[in-house]
């Protein structure tokens, strides 16, 4: 495929920018932001050797999203799998980006703020199929 025409170069096309990444500290899954980490209303993405892995919303602070993932409790089915999934990519030694694109809130439509991630997110898992956002993966 042409690099024109990537899951990732499209992302960053619409605006999504790298604000962390993933890695392992001590032995436990660890992130890092550098930027957007109390941003709400968040499409995030899970990006390793500019694959495009995964892509998520978040109406809580992205800080937060990601700690969930980095401490799944018994019952978060998603953060239990995408917990798994991170370190399964961690442990063959390749890095764990994470890239988002918060919400401008400048959006509206008939006088109402439209949510970009919750507008956003089915359809660019349907057009960039990551691999992690496919049921039975």
């Amino acid at each position: 495929m042409n690099s024109e025409y990537t899951a990732l170069t499209r992302l960053k096309k619409m605006g999504f920018r790298r604000c962390g990444s993933w890695s392992f500290q001590n032995g436990r899954l660890n992130f890092v932001l550098t930027d957007n980490g109390q941003d709400q209303n968040v499409l995030y993405a899970f990006i390793s050797d500019g694959e495009v892995l995964y892509i998520g919303k978040t109406v809580q602070p992205l800080k937060k999203r990601m700690c969930g993932y980095q401490n799944p409790g018994p019952t978060q089915s998603t953060n239990i799998k995408g917990n798994e999934q991170i370190r399964g990519v961690l442990e063959v030694k390749n890095p764990v980006e994470i890239y988002t694109l918060p919400d401008n809130g400048l959006l509206y439509y008939g006088g109402f703020h439209v949510n970009l991630a919750a507008g956003l997110e089915d359809s660019l898992v349907k057009e960039l199929q990551p691999a992690w956002n496919r049921s039975g993966k």
